[in-house]
């Protein structure tokens, strides 16, 4: 599970860790840097309890020169399984000082410039959530698309165990998410490319290959779809899909890092659980139409 590098710091990736499994946290206890200044973009679902949480980023940690986390959707469930009961913003803001306590940046810090090896770039994590407008086919409102998604059975648990709280909806949370991220990246120095990190892609086309489309609900928003070309995206790094794969739109990369579920990485080949690189760009890319 160690990046090689030869020497050189680069810039990786991971995301969907899901350290609950057993076969995961083997994983994480194999990943290492292949250089003392290498740097790794931790794109959320780490895990469901806090415990586990810490335990997982510490770990990485003390091992690469800078973790980056942005929230997943795991992270920000109350689950029953997990004594920290905390809901909603409340606790979000918990896992940023578990973060801060263990030297990982999070959303709410200044965003680090990446000096190395393909640099420089502004890496920014994010956390935006989604608002229900990846809509199925054939339905042109939330409700609907809500209904069509209870009919069909693929209903994420996020309707039962992520909490909005003091927000009406996640979706309201979202829209605030969004418009606070947007001014902060429009702040940024033109002159600097980004990456931009975020548990869900900014656009919907990943969610093409979907099995389920109607999942596609849980997957983002609409109000992003722009932002890797007014942003200056180098690469959009996100995890969620469980579908680790390099995608090209509009002449940007996007990158899809997960791990997976014990269940999906046994069936790809390979070996499970390695990083993606991300800085320097691997010289074998290539820019598809």
């Amino acid at each position: 599970m160690t990046s090689t590098s030869g020497g050189r710091e680069q810039l990786w990736a991971v995301s969907d860790l899901h350290v609950g499994y057993a076969e995961n946290r083997a994983l994480v206890e194999k990943m290492r840097p292949g250089s003392d200044d290498d740097w790794l973009l931790v794109a959320g679902d780490v895990a469901e309890t806090v415990a586990d949480i810490r335990w997982a980023l510490g770990t990485l940690a003390d091992r690469f020169r800078r973790v980056v986390w942005a929230p997943g959707n795991h992270e920000l469930w109350t689950h029953p399984e997990d004594p920290v009961t905390l809901r909603g913003v409340a606790r979000y803001e918990h896992l940023v000082e578990v973060c801060r306590e263990l030297g990982v940046t999070t959303p709410e810090d200044p965003y680090p410039v990446w000096e190395g090896a393909g640099g420089p770039a502004v890496v920014a994590p994010l956390f935006l959530l989604y608002d229900y407008s990846f809509l199925p086919d054939g339905c042109a409102t939330m409700d609907e698309g809500l209904a069509y998604a209870h009919g069909t059975g693929v209903v994420c648990n996020d309707e039962f165990l992520l909490h909005p709280d003091p927000y009406p909806s996640r979706g309201a949370w979202c829209r605030a998410r969004v418009a606070d991220t947007e001014r902060r990246l429009a702040a940024l120095p033109a002159e600097l490319p980004t990456v931009l990190v975020n548990h869900y892609p900014l656009d919907r086309h990943p969610t093409e290959v979907l099995w389920y489309p109607e999942f596609a609900m849980w997957c983002g928003t609409d109000r992003t779809a722009d932002w890797h070309r007014r942003f200056r995206v180098a690469t959009m790094v996100y995890g969620h899909l469980h579908i680790p794969r390099t995608t090209w739109h509009e002449g940007v990369r996007f990158e899809e890092v997960s791990v997976g579920y014990p269940r999906e990485w046994r069936g790809r080949p390979g070996p499970p659980g390695q990083l993606r690189r991300i800085l320097p760009s691997p010289a074998s890319e290539e820019v598809s139409p």
